[in-house]
């Protein structure tokens, strides 16, 4: 009796392990409808389709000059160059970047002051004047030369033939692009616990092996995402050395479409190759970051093979399995 009464109050669908009865009731989740959010995704596709869809139909777009000039030599040359001048200047701006945050961190007053007064000068005045001043520096230093402060001269070379338009180019964007990246690189060590480093010294580390083994190591996860950020904003700031007549990619365009005078074709083609060259970084950017994550994150973001093997409906993957031979 007191069985039964027990197993009543426990109302229905609800059984002692071992007792028969009634299953219990699956729940029936409805999912909330949102009318205000499918109308708004709604009203955004048909503007997305309209848009793309006057643009491709456009006949002034000339698809056919596009096309021509995609892959010309031309085009071809100055899109190497502008790859060239992304990795060199930004190989310049990582190095001096991590030694200006290492300046601005030191103990030592002088070093600080001096990587201070370096970002504050390299920041505070525009790209495109730093370029024209290493382009016209023969004018205010003829020759550079190796030898003893006041005294005699070992080794003496001309500006011109020392500073080439290349070389202008590369030291204009790398020392500007060194003044951003040391403030990227000091937020990311100071991101770093500091009893990391104490932990460091108290096993007899010294400074620079905390800062080479513990710290940087650390920080990279932090400093990784934004430098990401400055190569693909770097590969587009490239464009500026037209200043100083360097053939990049925008440069070669403008010089041809300066004779067929197609200039919204030609400029549909330089658009194109900054775009397939910022989502090839993108994607770099995308496994460099995740392989940074490791030990850092749990569950880490899936990569595009695992997200395409998701996208696979069970079906068709117990189908392919099937087909293969035992």
């Amino acid at each position: 009796m007191t069985g039964e009464s027990s197993l009543a109050t426990r109302g229905p669908g609800v059984h002692k392990p071992g007792r028969t009865g009634p299953a219990p009731e699956q729940i029936q989740a409805v999912p909330l409808r949102r009318p205000g959010r499918w109308c708004a995704s709604a009203v955004l596709v048909f503007l997305l389709v309209f848009l793309i869809q006057g643009w491709a139909a456009n006949p002034r777009m000339q698809w056919e000059t596009v096309g021509e000039y995609l892959f010309a030599p031309a085009v071809l040359e100055g899109l190497r160059t502008t790859l060239l001048l992304t990795a060199l200047a930004m190989s310049v701006g990582i190095v001096g970047g991590i030694v200006l945050a290492i300046m601005r961190m030191s103990p030592n007053p002088l070093l600080s002051r001096l990587g201070a007064l370096y970002i504050w000068v390299f920041r505070g005045t525009p790209l495109l004047v730093q370029l024209l001043f290493w382009y016209f520096l023969s004018a205010v230093i003829p020759t550079i030369g190796l030898g003893i402060p006041w005294g005699p001269t070992f080794v003496e070379f001309e500006t011109n033939a020392l500073i080439t338009q290349l070389t202008a180019a590369v030291l204009g964007l790398g020392l500007h692009e060194a003044a951003y990246m040391a403030e990227i690189v000091r937020a990311g060590i100071t991101s770093v616990d500091e009893g990391q480093p104490e932990a460091a010294q108290a096993l007899g580390m010294t400074r620079r092996q905390t800062l080479r083994r513990i710290v940087l190591p650390q920080a990279l996860r932090m400093i990784i995402p934004p430098t990401g950020n400055q190569v693909i904003s770097m590969l587009k700031t490239t464009s500026l050395v037209f200043a100083i007549a360097v053939p990049e990619l925008l440069t070669s365009i403008q010089g041809i479409y300066s004779r067929n005078f197609q200039q919204v074709p030609l400029l549909t083609v330089a658009c194109v190759w900054y775009l397939v060259a910022t989502s090839v970084l993108n994607v770099g950017q995308y496994y460099l970051e995740r392989r940074f994550e490791r030990g850092t994150s749990r569950n880490l973001p899936p990569t595009m093979l695992q997200r395409l093997r998701k996208a696979i409906p069970a079906k068709a993957e117990k189908a392919v399995e099937q087909e293969r031979p035992s």
